[in-house]
């Protein structure tokens, strides 16, 4: 993992995000069907801080398989997928 304070902007980073799947979902209460978040790094939780960055997509892929169990009790009902970071912000993935 890198850390976020050190990213180029010049490379691809990924992070592990989910979409809401229903309007006030369970792992985000409140929130619109279609929310986008990140996966929190010790949380495991829909967030937008605090998340893990992989410099491969490989990596962020090897981290989702570690944490599933985790993953799946604080994420339910949706995949976690490894996203290309800057497209993410951009809303293009």
């Amino acid at each position: 993992m890198v850390e976020e304070q050190t990213l180029d902007p010049a490379r691809r980073w990924w992070v592990p995000a989910v979409t809401a799947p229903c309007r006030d979902w369970a792992g985000r209460p409140g929130c619109r069907k279609g929310a986008r978040y990140l996966v929190g790094e010790t949380s495991f939780a829909a967030t937008t801080e605090g998340y893990p960055v992989f410099e491969s997509r490989a990596d962020c892929l090897m981290w989702i398989m570690r944490h599933r169990t985790e993953l799946a009790h604080a994420a339910p009902d949706t995949p976690v997928q490894a996203v290309d970071l800057a497209k993410w912000m951009l809303g293009l993935s």
